[in-house]
């Protein structure tokens, strides 16, 4: 395998269970990513949501670090528009210098919400989260020791400085978005869970990469593994995601039907809502290998991170072994899990 794979987890609370248990689901799951030979692990940013347990990815980060090793940990991603990038840069800099080497920090521009939480996050904020290249560029210069001698803050430190910083990856799923990382000279990811288009994915990829060649350009997919390829495929078919057409150009995708009803109680103009089947990559480990190698070699994509929505903790934790780089590589005598 010429290509190396990690992990996005949202902490999901399965039925029945509580956020504390999600969060411990996490902490076991990445130890065995690690064990299993993946090569990063990203937790995500929702706010308000009573089905992901992930609210605060420095926090999480944190603790990850302390119970692994060797493995990338990284947040897939902070929602830049609600924060300061300086309070950012030194949460970042100060996990990069209690584990050096080992953290992403991911950048987002989506909410991580609907609009209540939005609301809540930004209480206060005059600009609304509405300037965000200008927070992301600022954030780069913290993050790089770069600001200039003609800024206002001229002379200010993100600190503590580590002897190693975190690589900046801006997550997007346009053009626009990987023609500004390259710009910005950061790493990119493109949301192919959110949309499987591969038109839109070789444009996107190329204009990272023909823009900016040194900076890594990783695809986020939708993957999902199991014994049998009907098995596999009678898991996926139910899953769904919903596109929610705002009033003002904006469009939001959210996961479930409870999503949609949530956003349709707080929104604040009207919007449509187009049902979509879920963009999964399913089947069996030898199917999702063959995926994964077609679009390597297509796209010359040299890193995937694999998000696995599935809603029963057995399940979901198979697929990633079934998946992971020592299983793909070579025959692993342990049983699952």
């Amino acid at each position: 395998m010429s290509y190396q794979l990690g992990i996005l987890d949202q902490s999901p609370v399965f039925e029945g269970k509580t956020a504390t248990d999600a969060l411990q689901d996490t902490i076991q799951l990445v130890k065995k990513a690690e064990a299993w030979g993946y090569s990063r692990f990203w937790v995500a940013e929702h706010h308000h949501m009573e089905q992901v347990a992930g609210s605060s990815p420095e926090v999480l980060i944190s603790h990850l670090l302390a119970h692994t090793s060797s493995i990338q940990i990284g947040s897939g991603g902070v929602m830049l528009q609600h924060y300061s990038p300086y309070k950012v840069a030194e949460n970042f800099n100060l996990l990069a210098s209690l584990a050096p080497g080992r953290v992403d920090l991911g950048i987002g521009k989506a909410p991580g919400g609907l609009p209540l939480s939005t609301r809540a996050l930004q209480h206060g904020n005059l600009k609304n989260g509405n300037d965000f290249n200008e927070r992301l560029t600022f954030l780069r210069d913290l993050i790089d020791d770069s600001i200039k001698n003609s800024h206002p803050l001229a002379g200010i430190q993100a600190l503590p400085k580590p002897e190693k910083k975190p690589e900046i990856y801006l997550l997007g799923g346009s053009t626009v978005s990987a023609t500004f990382a390259a710009d910005l000279g950061v790493n990119f990811v493109f949301a192919g869970f959110l949309n499987s288009d591969e038109e839109l994915l070789q444009e996107t990829v190329r204009t990272y990469k023909d823009n900016f060649n040194e900076g890594k350009c990783i695809v986020a997919l939708a993957v999902l593994a199991a014994p049998t390829q009907q098995e596999a495929e009678e898991l996926a078919k139910d899953h769904k995601l919903y596109i929610l057409h705002l009033h003002d150009g904006r469009t939001l995708t959210v996961q479930s039907k409870e999503q949609v009803q949530a956003y349709k109680s707080q929104a604040e103009g009207p919007f449509e809502v187009e049902e979509k089947a879920a963009d999964i990559i399913a089947g069996t480990k030898e199917f999702v290998n063959g995926e994964l190698n077609r679009l390597h070699e297509t796209y010359k994509i040299d890193e995937f991170i694999l998000h696995t929505p599935l809603r029963k903790k057995e399940e979901r934790l198979r697929s990633f072994q079934l998946l992971s780089p020592f299983q793909l590589t070579k025959k692993v005598e342990s049983t699952i899990y």
